[in-house]
Formats: C-alpha cells, sequence, structure tokens
C-alpha cells in the first residue's frame, strides 16, 4: 500500500513519484519514454494548463485519443483537478462524438489526429446550433467544447495540447475530494441501446484497483511490464490494466495503433510480462508463427469484455505454456467482477469466482432464485459500483446495493461463474426461452462459418422469431452458395423448432464493438427495417 493515505487515483501517482522516481512508468509503441517523476511533471503542468483556461472541478473534458502519453496526463489531470473525466472512442463518428459532448455538457475536448475530423465537425454543428437557438445542454453551458489537438495541425480557435501544458501557474490547493464526486463519465449502449454514460465516482474507481490487488495469485505486481493494447476509452484499458498499473507501480507500454504482428515483436522489445487482451486478439494471434517464442517474457494472459472460447484457451496454452485466465466485468463495475484467479478450480468456460469484495446472486424473472442449476441474471454488489446513470443516477445499485447486470449465467459448486446470455438478447418464441448463443453455437458448427449472431424480432404469430446472421466465408471457400441451406439442415437437426432462425441472413461483415463484441442492437434494427419494407 502506498504511505500516505489514497484520495483518489492521482494519489497513487504521486506516492510513486516520490518513492520510484527513476523507474520508467509509461512507454510508447513509438518509443518514448517517461519515469514516475516526469509522469508526475507533466499530469501537474496539463492540471495547470487546464485551471488556466477556467476548468473548476466538476467540468467535464472529453478525451478522444489512442493510447498515448498525452491521453494519460489529461486524465490524470483532469482528476487531479476535481473536474469529470469522459473518454470517448476516437474512431467515433461526428454524430457519436457530437452525442456525447451535448449530453456531458463537456467544456474542452483533447482530440488527437485520429480524432479530430469527427471533433471539429462535432464542435461545428454544437456552435452553429447554439448561435441559431442558444440551445443549453446543461445549466451554465453557453459554448461550444474548446478544442486542444494533439500531433495535428491547428485550425483557427484551436489550442496545442503544448500549448495548454505550458500555461498556468501553481496548481490551486485542492479540497479532500468526497470520494463519492464524480471522477468519470463514460459511455455505453446498456440496456436501451441508446448510448448513455455510466457515472464512476472516485470509490468506485479506487475500489476496484484495491480489489484486483486483492486477488492471489496477483494479476500485476511491481516488477511487471503491461501491454497496453487495450484502448483507454474503455473501462477495461482504463480502470483495470491503467489503474493497476498506477497502484502496483509496473511499467506500462502503450499501444497506439493495433497490428497483430507489430504487438509482438513490441511484446518481445519491451518483454512485457502480463497482457491483457480483448478474445478477437488470441484469435488473431492463433495461428501466428512462432508464438511460443514471441510470448516468451509473458507469465499471463488476461482476456476480458468477451467470453473466450474454451478451445481457444486450451490452444494458446498448449502452443505457448502461458496460462490464459478470464475475467468478467462491465463498465458499472469500474469494471472487474470476477476472475478465474479467483477460482478454487478453475474450470475452462467459466469466467471465474466473484473477486475480494464483489458479491454475486442469481435472480429469475419473478426475483427469486432460480433452482440450482438453472440460469438467472447476474446481480452484483460491491463498493466497486457505479452511482447510476449521467445527470441523475437514474438506475443505479438499488438501496442494499445490488444491481442487476442484464447478463444471464448460472453459478456451479465451487462458485464460479457460467455465462449465458443476455437479458434483452433473450428471444422469447410462443413463451419459450431462446437463448442466441445456444443457436449461435449450433450454426457456428457448419463448416465454412466464420462467424454468427442470433436476434430476436417481432412475429406476429410467436410474438418474437429468432434471425441468425451468419459471416460468409472468405470469397475464394467452396460452398458460400448453398451455406444457408447448410445452416438450416444443422439448425433442424440440433434444435427444438422453436429454436430455429426462422430467417438466416449471410453477411459479408458483422457489425463490432472495438473490444470484439456483435452491436446485435444494429442487427434488431436491419431485421425491423427489412420486415417493414416486406409488409409496409
Amino acid at each position: 500500500m502506498p504511505a500516505s493515505p489514497v484520495a483518489d487515483l492521482t494519489d497513487l501517482l504521486a506516492s510513486a513519484a516520490r518513492e520510484v522516481p527513476e523507474r520508467v512508468a509509461l512507454v510508447e509503441s513509438g518509443g518514448r519514454r517517461v519515469t514516475w517523476a516526469e509522469l508526475e511533471t507533466e499530469t501537474n503542468r496539463v492540471a495547470r494548463g487546464l485551471e488556466a483556461a477556467g476548468l473548476v472541478a466538476g467540468h467535464r473534458v472529453a478525451i478522444a485519443s489512442a493510447n498515448r502519453l498525452e491521453f494519460v496526463t489529461t486524465y490524470l489531470a483532469v482528476l487531479r483537478l476535481q473536474a469529470v473525466a469522459v473518454p470517448v472512442n476516437p474512431r467515433s463518428t461526428a454524430v457519436e462524438v457530437e452525442h456525447v459532448l451535448e449530453d456531458s455538457g463537456a467544456r474542452l475536448v483533447l482530440a488527437d489526429e485520429v480524432a479530430v475530423r469527427a471533433v471539429r465537425r462535432a464542435v461545428g454543428v454544437i456552435a452553429e446550433r447554439r448561435a441559431e437557438d442558444g440551445t443549453l445542454p446543461r445549466p451554465g453551458v453557453r459554448k461550444a467544447p474548446r478544442v486542444v489537438l494533439v500531433g495535428s495541425t491547428l485550425a483557427p480557435g484551436e489550442r496545442s495540447y503544448d500549448h495548454l501544458r505550458a500555461t498556468g501557474g501553481r496548481l490551486t490547493a485542492r479540497q479532500v475530494p468526497d470520494p463519492e464526486k464524480l471522477a468519470v463519465l463514460l459511455y455505453t449502449s446498456g440496456a436501451t441501446g441508446r448510448p448513455r454514460a455510466a457515472m464512476l465516482s472516485h470509490r468506485a474507481l479506487l475500489t476496484n484497483v484495491e480489489q484486483l490487488a486483492q486477488v492471489d495469485p496477483p494479476l500485476i505486481h511491481g516488477d511487471d511490464v503491461v501491454l497496453g493494447v487495450l484502448p483507454l476509452f474503455h473501462v477495461y484499458g482504463l480502470g483495470a490494466v491503467l489503474g493497476s498499473v498506477l497502484r502496483h507501480r509496473a511499467r506500462l507500454v502503450l499501444v497506439t495503433a493495433y497490428d497483430p504482428v507489430d504487438t509482438l515483436e513490441l511484446i518481445e522489445d519491451e518483454a512485457c510480462s502480463v497482457v491483457p487482451i480483448a478474445p478477437a486478439v488470441l484469435a488473431q494471434w492463433r495461428t501466428e508463427e512462432h508464438l511460443r517464442e514471441r510470448l516468451g517474457p509473458v507469465r499471463l494472459l488476461l482476456s476480458g469484455s468477451a467470453t473466450l472460447e474454451t478451445e481457444a484457451v486450451e490452444e494458446i496454452t498448449s502452443i505457448t505454456g502461458v496460462p490464459v485466465h478470464q475475467g468478467y466485468g462491465l463498465t458499472e463495475a469500474a469494471p472487474v467482477v470476477t476472475s478465474t484467479l479467483c477460482s478454487a478450480h478453475a474450470a475452462p468456460g467459466s469466467v471465474g469466482a466473484a473477486i475480494p469484495g464483489v458479491e454475486i446472486r442469481l435472480e429469475d424473472a419473478l426475483g427469486s432464485a432460480p433452482e440450482p442449476g438453472d440460469p438467472g441474471q447476474v446481480v452484483i454488489r460491491g463498493r466497486n459500483l457505479f452511482s447510476g446513470y449521467w445527470p441523475d443516477g437514474a438506475d443505479g445499485p438499488d438501496a442494499d446495493g445490488w444491481w442487476a447486470t442484464g447478463d444471464v449465467g448460472f453459478l456451479d459448486e465451487d462458485g464460479d461463474l457460467w455465462l449465458v446470455d443476455r437479458v434483452k438478447d433473450l428471444v422469447v418464441v410462443s413463451g419459450f426461452n431462446v437463448y442466441p448463443v445456444e443457436v449461435e453455437e449450433v450454426i457456428l458448427g457448419v463448416e465454412g462459418v466464420r462467424s454468427a449472431a442470433v436476434v430476436g424480432v417481432a412475429d406476429e404469430a410467436t410474438g418474437e422469431a429468432v434471425v441468425a446472421y451468419v459471416l460468409a466465408p472468405h470469397q475464394d471457400a467452396a460452398g458460400v452458395v448453398d451455406l444457408e441451406e447448410r445452416v438450416r439442415q444443422r439448425c433442424a437437426e440440433r434444435l427444438a423448432r422453436f429454436k430455429r432462425p426462422s430467417r438466416i441472413e449471410v453477411v459479408e461483415v458483422l457489425p463490432m464493438t472495438v473490444t470484439g463484441k456483435v452491436r446485435k442492437g444494429i442487427l434488431r434494427a436491419a431485421a425491423r427495417r427489412r420486415d417493414t419494407e416486406l409488409f409496409s
């Protein structure tokens, strides 16, 4: 534990700068390196610049950037100022950026060369609309957000990151922060499909970092070099990875632009010992030649954000000899809930047991405990949980601290969690429950199918009907023409009639999130549009 009391994440940075000032803290894939002392100095400079720009506690600051030093320093500077960080996917469209900036009431947005076009368009739209009708999304917000750029040529009215960090004098002495004070707004589709922001307090962020620090054997320790390939705008990279690095004073290697081969070379060059990744990355590495040698420095592979196939775990472990540990988390849990490192007997296919300080229970549709072995909605409790959704804290934990995740799973006799599906993905056909993952697994058994996604659509006769989207084989693969029929035949052989897809769509691409999950909301919307066109 750090020597001084910890009020927020930047206290972890300050203590590291005092106690291990010359130890390298961050390394960029392009070669830049900073020590803990240098990181502390840079964070203070940015905080002073933000304060000089008029930012005060509670103001929202959006960060639309790839993994780079400036993301980390700006994020920590915002927290030190007791303002609110709003991380944004730098590859978001202008419409998506506009929604985040308007909804959060951001006063300033930092953008890199990846995000600059979308940010400029979004800010331009906001400025034009406010000039015309004086729209105020939040009390006291009268202007469009100011734009600060990293690594890009300035347009009129914009400032550079270097200019921001060079302005301002001594940082105003801050009050001791309230642990319940809002620290981060992270936008997630949640249960509605409409992006809304989970409100993460300093208490939630710090609690999850400490919970992870209690896992034995440890995920990360001070001598580790941690690969930072997971995006920092996502809760997994921001909370579990960066937060744990700060807590343990490990070294973080930031991957600015992901490439499977280049990343493996970076792991070798920087001797990365802990590699947190999304399942999609492991899938790309499985066919990589000399994978065992490439992952030679690695002691632990950590997978989260989506369920990892048992076969993939077994294959990677067999090839490399490196253990692969699964975890389960959510934006609203800041983020980690379970880990196979906490399992008494980790079974392939489970996402592990609850980490210290987190409780899990299951509920059926009536709010009661399901029969032993039956699936139910996963409900969790812990001090790492969010404070509800922005701006009024709606749909947060109940009076007893419990929060329904929307995930469906079951607990085995050892307390390990097995995820089945999402509540919102559940399809009810003629009163019978259909879990899309079961149908998807059957479809994936058809030769040539690369991926599959199953959703439910309204149906006059049965209430809902099952629709399957099947990712076609590569163009040079045989059997593309009859793929739909082969999928239909396999489903007829292995699924009850009510579970079989009423429609099968063979597609060339599936919409994916940055962490490798299929964006089923988009598929549902596509299915609804098709039905409307057919029957209108």
